[in-house]
């Protein structure tokens, strides 16, 4: 499977916590997207199964404007066999208009940016949105008609407690929300909150027994913790992130977007005005794997899926014994250590180690 991602990197105001590549809101997104299309013909006629247009705030494009970038898309891939294309939105700009347009345009699933369903969380981390608007957003989305909706939310916010994040947790549910990614807060270097945390910031040990929490809670209302961050009813996990995970090929546009085709690896700068002046002149960080290198990869990404794991005869047999020799050999000293469990056939990362797995993972990349 090959996934295109597109990155819309406009927010009306930048998170306190956020270290993704976002700019202010411009009024002439007709720039950016004759860039992104003027990008795309590097790779014209490629064929993708899954399309994601994320950002920052994709859904400050406008029915018009997402119109364009997506006819402007099929003009140049094939995107005849898509088989989930998700567009991300926050609250404060899902307008009727845009998600019936996204809809209109074969967008299927869509991603709500909610964070909490908390004021007082929301506004202590910059976040621009009320838990009114989160709410009034997903109600919008599935009256235009779209059933398949995920939400995320972040454990460990200032001043969140079990009884707020369940409220936020509860009310999801209830609304249909049958896909959520929850992501630990964690002070980045350069932010606003690093540079000046809070003070009822949960200690790291009350944060993991949120998260804890959150999963038993997910686990009861039939959702599986399928990834590291994510949990889903079954048959609503996402597809194109499932694609990252299981080492496949994808596409990404515009600037801080990472591919992986051909066996390379590659990033565009995260430099809008450059990107802008000339679209297929900013790729950086090219890697060619060996495949020594991208079976360690493949495996360390595949140990995210905490269900599915990594299945050691499939593995070898697409990459060859000689290869993976001593990669196997080292998940075996993980699993004799207790970090990883084997089943005598796949690999899984211990469901209880998933907010320490860094280290773990680390160890299987390596030499």
């Amino acid at each position: 499977m090959t996934g295109l991602y597109v990155h819309v990197p406009f927010c009306v105001r930048k998170c306190a916590y956020c270290n993704f590549y976002s700019v202010p809101a411009q009024t002439g997104f007709i720039f950016y997207i004759d860039a992104v299309l003027a990008e795309c013909k590097e790779y014209g006629g490629v064929s993708f199964r899954t399309l994601f247009v994320g950002g920052g705030t994709p859904s400050l494009l406008g029915a018009g404007n997402l119109t364009r970038l997506v006819d402007g898309l099929r003009g140049n891939f094939d995107l005849s066999h898509l088989v989930e294309a998700t567009i991300e939105a926050n609250p404060e700009s899902a307008t009727e208009e845009t998600l019936e347009a996204a809809l209109s345009l074969g967008f299927n699933r869509i991603s709500i940016g909610v964070q909490s369903l908390s004021d007082g969380e929301l506004k202590a981390v910059g976040r621009i949105h009320s838990a009114g608007q989160a709410v009034a957003a997903i109600g919008l989305a599935k009256k235009v008609g779209f059933r398949n909706l995920s939400a995320d939310l972040i454990v460990g916010l200032p001043g969140q407690t079990w009884d707020s994040l369940w409220d936020s947790l509860e009310k999801l549910v209830a609304m249909g929300i049958s896909h959520l990614s929850l992501y630990c807060l964690s002070l980045e270097h350069g932010t606003p909150l690093a540079q000046n945390p809070p003070g009822n910031l949960p200690s790291d040990d009350m944060q993991a027994d949120l998260f804890e929490r959150a999963r038993a809670f997910l686990n009861d209302k039939g959702f599986v913790h399928y990834e590291i961050s994510n949990f889903a009813v079954s048959g609503r996990e996402c597809l194109h992130n499932l694609n990252y995970w299981r080492g496949g090929e994808y596409l990404g546009l515009g600037p801080s977007a990472a591919s992986h085709l051909g066996g390379k690896r590659y990033k565009n700068r995260a430099d809008l005005n450059a990107y802008l002046q000339n679209p297929t002149g900013v790729v950086e960080e090219i890697e060619e794997l060996s495949a020594p290198e991208k079976a360690a990869e493949e495996a360390m990404l595949r140990l995210r899926l905490l269900e599915e794991g990594l299945d050691v005869v499939d593995f070898t047999k697409r990459y060859g014994l000689k290869t993976v020799y001593q990669l196997l050999s080292r998940l075996r000293m993980l699993a004799h250590e207790g970090l990883l469990l084997f089943d005598g056939s796949k690999y899984r990362l211990e469901p209880s180690l998933v907010l320490t797995s860094n280290p773990i993972l680390a160890r299987v990349l390596q030499d």
